[in-house]
């Protein structure tokens, strides 16, 4: 089904209650989008759905407005232990978004209570939070909820709980598969009850997300919202009123194009996003100290206690800088952002879409621009073909500051940097490896001299990619790298500690046999067998008096002996396998 109806609230045709209609006007959302208008009357008529629109077009208020709506006709009130729906969402910070938007709606009803259960904190926490107070509409992340299904023996029994539960969604169902959440999803619905009312939703509908609409709905009715003025038959998953560009620049021109850039918009909010956890580390501290009287942050996903505190932080904020990764590319609704700056192409043209569609929401505008290396010009094309997503070229610009020396000082003065600078250059360059698009994003196509001279890195790193290559257009620093110290007093103090105690070490083993202990025991067998073949190699070039038939026999005798010596074989045996020359000599001696 194709929805594009969109109008006030009045014009549902099932009324909606008097506490969701006051929500909706303090949050002043006077009118509802088309992924609202086509979701939530059929939501509210008993119907699996299972939703896909462009990402910030209104799909949390999509599934809210309903469970509030099902949970208050219900004939039999929800008691305090009873979860009546559960909404599931692949990050935290999605998580704590739903949950803040539900919070403006369900303090219009007191009966209901809500509980957010996020990774980040001791498990006990929720236990304990929810014996107390109960939690009728759960908002989790796969981990946490499974987690707690299980802590029956800590007095919470949330299998019992969940017998009254009317609806479950899963928001951004494509992530939550692509994370590796599908055993997780598979065993929370083991526990759940059959009848109910499920809703699916999500930005793009891949063969997995398809897998699970088959096992987890009933009967559902597809929804597919197109925006206004985009053809039926366009499969454009963008937002409309956004702005895509594209700047083609050298891998040691990028950094000094991306510094530029946040300096002309120091006004506005940005994301910038990096492939890996690494490079958000090392670029975060960079542009940390060469942009000044600007807000920056860095979110990653190993964060693990912080980042619920930073992204809470960053969404008050009115303007500033938030370094993340993908972490920060689904669902997340983080207000007035300007631009979306993609310092690295995506692992998935999947991706590129929701990183670009943390602007433009809910009808606003917006701007997004990644960087491109020459080599991975044809990626526009890739993206115009199987996103259907139009891009502009902006082009670079000149007279730009160059802060790669900068940076190298900054490695010189502070171990910390430097080994940050390492890290993110090897953790770039695996994951360029592993890019879903390698037609495009080719490993032996990449300049890693440029790239290392982009990282403002001082001498290339040991890692397999690397070995036996030649980097003429690289020149590592003269200084001995091992000579660099923390700023941290206490880590510099760690750091010679640990290398005291290797210099012992060394001392205590020079001039002893060092054992592999990591070789495989048949390749030492091997090695040993390859040593006493040469060795016999060897004798016979040395002129020895023995033919190699002789030779042979030798060898083939000595090995009867001992196994003679050992019982293995009787004497009798040994008498009649034993060869010409050795019987002839064993006669001789008893004559």
């Amino acid at each position: 089904m194709e929805a594009v109806a969109e109008g006030g609230w009045g014009a549902l045709p099932v009324p909606l209650s008097s506490g969701v209609l006051r929500a909706l006007r303090e949050l002043r959302f006077h009118q509802m989008t088309p992924v609202q208008s086509a979701t939530i009357p059929l939501f509210m008529s008993n119907k699996d759905v299972a939703a896909e629109a462009v990402t910030g077009s209104g799909k949390t208020l999509a599934f809210v407005i309903p469970i509030l709506e099902i949970l208050l006709r219900r004939e039999e009130k929800l008691k305090k232990m009873q979860v009546g729906a559960i909404i599931i969402t692949p990050t935290r910070e999605l998580a704590i978004q739903i949950d803040e938007v539900l919070s403006h709606f369900t303090k219009h009803f007191p009966m209901f209570s809500q509980i957010l259960l996020i990774g980040g904190r001791n498990p006990m926490e929720d236990v304990e939070k929810f014996k107390e107070h109960g939690g009728n509409i759960i908002v989790a992340t796969p981990g946490r909820l499974e987690d707690l299904f299980r802590r029956k023996a800590d007095g919470l029994d949330l299998a019992s709980s969940v017998k009254a539960l009317d609806v479950l969604v899963l928001d951004e169902a494509d992530r939550l598969l692509d994370m590796g959440f599908e055993a997780s999803l598979n065993a929370i619905l083991d526990f759940l009850p059959k009848q109910r009312r499920t809703g699916l939703f999500s930005a793009t509908q891949t063969q997995e997300v398809e897998n699970l609409v088959r096992a987890g709905l009933r009967n559902p009715v597809r929804i597919s919202v197109k925006e206004k003025g985009v053809a039926a038959s366009s499969t454009q998953k963008t937002p409309t009123r956004l702005e895509n560009f594209y700047m083609i620049c050298k891998a040691d021109e990028k950094f000094n194009q991306l510094v530029h850039f946040l300096r002309q918009h120091k006004q506005e909010k940005h994301l910038v996003f990096f492939s890996t956890c690494a490079c958000v580390e090392y670029y975060g501290k960079a542009l940390e100290c060469l942009i000044k009287q600007v807000k920056i942050m860095s979110i990653h996903g190993k964060m693990k206690h912080k980042r619920n505190k930073i992204f809470t932080e960053f969404r008050k904020l009115p303007g500033g800088i938030l370094v993340c990764t993908d972490v920060m590319a689904r669902g997340i609704d983080i207000p007035e952002v300007h631009w979306v700056l993609q310092y690295d192409p995506p692992s998935s043209a999947s991706a590129f879409v929701h990183r670009c569609g943390r602007t433009a929401r809910i009808g606003n505008v917006g701007s997004a621009l990644v960087f491109l290396l020459p080599m991975e010009e044809s990626y526009i094309n890739f993206l115009s073909i199987n996103q259907k997503c139009p891009m502009q070229e902006m082009k670079p610009q000149t007279n730009v500051l160059d802060l790669l020396p900068k940076l190298k000082s900054m490695a010189l003065a502070d171990r910390a940097v430097f080994e940050k600078g390492m890290k993110a250059f090897v953790s770039y360059v695996q994951a360029y490896a592993k890019h879903e698009c390698n037609l495009i994003f080719r490993i032996k196509d990449l300049d890693f001299a440029s790239l290392a001279r982009g990282f403002a890195l001082l001498k290339m790193p040991k890692m397999p990619e690397l070995r036996g290559k030649c980097f003429p257009g690289f020149t590592p620093v003269t200084v001995n790298t091992d000579s660099i110290s923390f700023k941290d007093k206490n880590r510099e103090k760690q750091r010679q500690k640990k290398l005291e105690e290797e210099r012992k070490e060394r001392e205590e083993n020079q001039g002893k046999k060092k054992f592999v202990k990591n070789k495989a025991w048949s390749k030492q067998k091997a090695k040993r067998e390859k040593k006493k073949k040469v060795t016999a190699k060897r004798k016979r070039e040395e002129g020895s008096d023995i033919e190699d038939e002789d030779m042979e026999e030798l060898l083939n005798d000595t090995r009867l002996l001992k196994r003679l010596k050992k019982g293995k074989i009787s004497e009798e045996e040994f008498e009649k396998r034993l060869t010409g020359s050795q019987r002839l000599k064993a006669e001789t001696v008893e004559d």
